[in-house]
């Protein structure tokens, strides 16, 4: 249900129509150099070249190519009411002479500058002599009046379409259906909530600008939480969820890279400062080998018990054995850095006591008012693919439009392929973590340490969402089938390490147990020159 501005056009061979030459340029021209209280438009009747009719802008209709018989009459009665009145003969009145000349000459500028235009090109390219409906359409949802109307990306019919951003003043007096972009920290998120602003016009806030800035009618929701980068900021305003799953592995070289953007910030206010730098250029690679050699085999534990919490439409577990915990120790894990790895160990609070389960209060209570499961689980990493990526801007847009309040803003379905290439091939909206400069992922090392912990949280992942308590539960079959495929490059990574196809050099970290290992071959290696040189 909603209102459109059609953008049509009616050429030779229709009954007589008005021909519009309907631009800024135009416009600002006949306003300069006339003078009544209100400008206006000529338009001319194809059927005469010396009859004319003034039609006021404030008035001006853009006929829609599917118009009723009831709009033609009402059309046909307007006529009626303004009688046509010929211009006075220009030797009449020389004046007009001129302002005709200047007219003409306004009009064959407004062309020319206008010619490569998208509307006036699928108005003229090879249609002359037929009949041309034009499926243009800017969509105006009839909740908003004139002053809130926002460009939306335009449907130029035909699947083509021309990218425009989103309205980023949100109106308050819009019930919208909002959306949660959740995802473990990496630069997908944003990838997902630009398609989102494209496809409807509206634009996303993070979570921490909602704890700071205050509480406004943002429609997307990007967020961290539960993870400790994250804040539940937005109190009860979300409806539903969408949750990003990328690979792990991918997502702690750009999780490291984002933190060194905005200076390893640690408050809000430094994050904001910094935001500038986002997907600016690549870290030197020392600065991501210090961060890993500390948080990545912990950050292996919270990406799966991340999953988990959406998944489980926000079950209480700990993060390092996964079991169901307390609200006690919970709350004790969602501190950050409240408390040491050891303070936190689940047999020293919990220990061997009956746990009953226990949902996080924002998800029990409401606070997401269709639940804190996801309704769609996306990749990112599909979506910049050149063969799936279209597939999965469907996939955005259908868990978008299952509620009216948002489905009205969303464009039609024959431009969603349009709305995926021009975000991903032609680049168009902010910068996303596809600008970043210099290393590849390729460039950046793992222990096989490393890489065997990705892979038993992985086997965890997917073992429980291809077992028979998720049978049959698509956002599982998504999980699943996304978890499979990483797994593979992960395992293909794995055994270069082993076969020493790929080479660790001594700057890379390595994990306690390779240190281990590598430190007892250098001792006997050392021991063994030793006697050697003793025997000569």
């Amino acid at each position: 249900v909603r209102t459109s501005l059609p953008i049509s056009q009616q050429l030779p061979d229709q009954p007589p129509g008005i021909l519009l030459l309907a631009s800024p340029f135009f416009s600002s021209f006949v306003s300069s150099i006339m003078s009544a209280s209100s400008a206006s438009f000529l338009a001319m009747d194809s059927s005469s070249c010396n009859s004319y009719e003034t039609i006021p802008i404030s008035t001006i209709y853009l006929r829609s190519s599917r118009s009723d018989d009831g709009r033609e009459a009402a059309a046909t009665k307007q006529r009626k009411r303004r009688p046509r009145t010929k211009l006075p003969s220009p030797s009449a009145n020389p004046s007009v002479l001129w302002l005709v000349a200047l007219l003409a000459l306004a009009a064959f500028h407004v062309i020319k500058l206008e010619i490569k235009s998208p509307l006036l090109r699928s108005a003229l390219r090879g249609k002359i002599g037929r009949r041309v409906a034009l499926d243009d359409k800017i969509y105006v949802p009839p909740s908003l009046d004139p002053v809130d109307r926002r460009k939306l990306s335009l449907d130029l019919g035909g699947g083509n379409c021309k990218w425009q951003p989103p309205t980023y003043q949100v109106p308050e007096g819009i019930d919208f259906h909002k959306t949660i972009i959740a995802g473990f920290p990496s630069g997908d998120k944003r990838m997902i909530f630009i398609q989102m602003e494209a496809l409807t016009g509206w634009p996303a806030k993070d979570e921490w600008d909602f704890e700071y800035e205050g509480m406004t009618n943002h429609p997307f929701i990007k967020a961290n939480y539960p993870h400790h980068e994250g804040i539940w900021g937005w109190g009860n305003a979300a409806d539903q969820v969408v949750m990003m799953v990328r690979n792990i592995r991918r997502s702690m070289v750009e999780y490291h890279d984002i933190l060194w953007d905005i200076g390893y910030a640690t408050t809000w206010k430094d994050a904001r400062i910094n935001l500038g730098n986002l997907y600016s250029t690549a870290p030197p690679i020392e600065d991501f080998y210090l961060w890993r050699d500390e948080r990545v085999i912990e950050e292996c534990y919270w990406y799966g018990w991340f999953i988990d919490y959406w998944m489980e439409g926000g079950l209480m577990r700990d993060i390092f054995t996964h079991k169901v915990t307390t609200p006690e120790h919970w709350y004790m894990l969602m501190i950050p850095g409240g408390y040491s790895r050891e303070e936190l160990d689940y047999d020293l609070v919990v220990g061997d006591k009956e746990v009953s389960p226990s949902y996080d209060p924002h998800c029990s209570n409401g606070d997401v008012t269709d639940g804190c499961e996801p309704k769609a689980v996306i990749s990112a990493e599909k979506l910049r693919d050149y063969s799936e990526g279209p597939a999965e801007t469907t996939k955005i847009a259908t868990a978008l439009i299952n509620d009216s309040r948002m489905g009205q803003y969303v464009i039609a379905p024959q431009t969603w392929d349009c709305i995926w290439e021009e975000l991903i091939v032609n680049g168009k909206g902010i910068k996303t973590v596809a600008n970043r400069p210099g290393f590849v992922e390729s460039d950046y090392n793992f222990s096989a340490e490393m890489l065997e912990q990705m892979l038993v949280e992985q086997d965890r992942l997917i073992a429980k969402y291809g077992g028979a308590d998720w049978n049959g539960k698509a956002t599982a079959d998504r999980v699943v089938e996304l978890i499979v495929e990483h797994r593979a490059l992960i395992q293909i990574e794995l055994n270069e390490v082993n076969s020493g196809v790929r080479k660790l050099t001594d700057r890379d970290f390595l994990g306690p147990k390779e240190r281990r290992r590598r430190l007892k071959l250098k001792r006997e290696t050392e021991r063994d020159d030793v006697l050697r040189r003793q025997v000569e």
